[in-house]
């Protein structure tokens, strides 16, 4: 249901303080504002999902793309160029703080604001979702004394959150810490943060040059985006330095590749390397309505095969008045590699990418994202087809990771199909009203 606005008789101003205040509550992490001919459609992202959220008439259009960029410091006469902004501000006993973009697109002036929530890295490490075993690895990591550690994944998967936890938890009076960020995403007391600003020649790289002089114990990088970076980074870890740094891929193995594909050197990176921890949102199932299912055949093998575990009985989403088709918030999977000596060895004698892959995920070190989310399945966090839906999204090495989870899933798919076409139909969905229901075409859908 759409919300409506007066705009006629309430000032632009307490409509655009409304929607922050509003979206913020809900738990929205972007607000698009899209122009249209006729029209300004708002949408909100909830749980990594856009929703609809109001209309703007065309007459108003203007109005309200001027107050944000006014209130965000943008240049309001330039609409030609993309510009970025920031808002801080107090509402409603609420304290915001938003990162404003405009884009100009063929109808106008696209504005999309992003929420910044920093409760997760106030919170802890502990509350990141790690399992048991993860959370000891990540632990043992940020105690070496020096070395890097990554956090990969792809835009919008919570890296910050975690690099910030991480800096939380090394954050004493005994260590001088030093982070170079594009942008300062979040102020904490007692690290010094230095914000780039190539247009004056202050990178990344320039950056930690400086730093390296100011006598750090723990350096984070915002985001390792070039080579020059990179190898820096690498030269501090090996030089008695901390490193922490975030990189824009899916796999602790992809992680490795792209160093290598960034010309690190490799003996470099096998002293220099401590762990990478990769991880994906995933919805979390609402604890007022979700409800306990029987599991189908096809689950139950993909447990078997994956888990090794027998499970007759999984949650799934239902939907309430409190959350938003059965989800409310999302939590992390992680896949945690600690770099062991064998790893070392491999990429300083420079190893085949098979053999690396044998030592990184077929050894029993790595639990993998199918795993860590397969297992808060089990426990009632998020459903099947979320994580489900998560490994199909991956563009690169999916479950092939771990050459045999891929042989093991290609299998239980195979043995479905012939279970189904030698006439043990699993059911209908729509005919039983049940989601337990597997089809054959739902088999053959699963893009593995």
């Amino acid at each position: 249901m759409l919300r409506t606005f007066d705009f006629a008789k309430v000032p632009i101003v307490d409509i655009i303080n409304d929607i922050l205040v509003d979206s913020s509550k809900k738990g929205a992490s972007d607000i698009h504002f899209d122009p249209y001919e006729d029209h300004l459609l708002i949408r909100i992202r909830i749980d990594g999902i856009l929703i609809d959220y109001a209309k703007v008439p065309e007459a108003y259009r203007d109005y309200l793309v001027t107050r944000i960029k006014t209130i965000s410091k943008m240049n309001i006469t330039e609409s030609r160029l993309p510009q970025d902004g920031a808002i801080k501000e107090t509402l409603e006993g609420i304290d915001l703080d938003l990162r404003v973009s405009s884009l100009p697109v063929s109808t106008g002036e696209k504005i999309v604001i992003r929420i910044l929530d920093y409760t997760r890295s106030m919170a802890g490490l502990n509350e990141l979702g790690f399992s048991e075993e993860n959370y000891k690895k990540v632990l043992e990591m940020i105690n070496v004394p020096n070395g890097i550690i990554l956090v990969t994944g792809a835009t919008g998967s919570g890296k910050s959150t975690t690099v910030y936890s991480m800096l939380q938890q090394l954050n004493t009076s005994a260590t001088n810490i030093i982070t170079v960020e594009d942008p300062i995403e979040m102020d904490i007391t007692g690290i010094n943060q230095v914000q780039t600003n190539p247009k004056i020649g202050l990178t990344f790289a320039t950056a930690l040059r400086s730093i390296l002089r100011q006598d750090p114990n723990i350096i984070m990088i915002g985001e390792i985006r070039d080579t020059e970076t990179a190898k820096i980074a690498v030269r501090a870890s090996i030089t008695g330095h901390l490193v922490l740094s975030t990189l824009h891929t899916n796999t602790a193995l992809n992680t490795i590749e792209r160093l290598i594909d960034m010309d690190v050197q490799r003996y470099l990176l096998a002293s220099a390397l401590e762990g990478v921890i990769s991880q994906k949102l995933a919805r979390q199932l609402c604890p007022h309505c979700k409800t306990k299912r029987k599991t189908s055949e096809y689950e139950r093998m993909v447990f078997k095969t994956v888990l090794n575990k027998d499970v007759d009985e999984i949650y799934d989403a239902e939907g309430c008045e409190h959350c938003h088709d059965g989800y409310s918030g999302r939590m992390a999977i992680h896949e945690v590699l600690r770099i062991d000596q064998d790893i070392r060895d491999a990429l300083s004698n420079g190893k085949p990418k098979e053999e690396i892959r044998h030592l990184v995920y077929g050894t029993g070190n790595v639990v993998t994202m199918l795993q860590d989310g397969l297992e808060k399945v089990i426990q009632g966090f998020t459903s099947f087809e979320e994580i489900l839906k998560l490994i199909e999204l991956e563009d690169d090495d999916k479950i092939s990771s771990n050459s045999e989870l891929k042989d093991a899933i290609i299998k239980t798919k195979e043995n479905l199909a012939i279970q189904v076409k030698e006439g043990e139909y699993l059911g209908n969905r729509e005919e039983n009203n049940d989601k337990n229901f597997y089809s054959y075409e739902d088999v053959e859908s699963l893009d593995i």
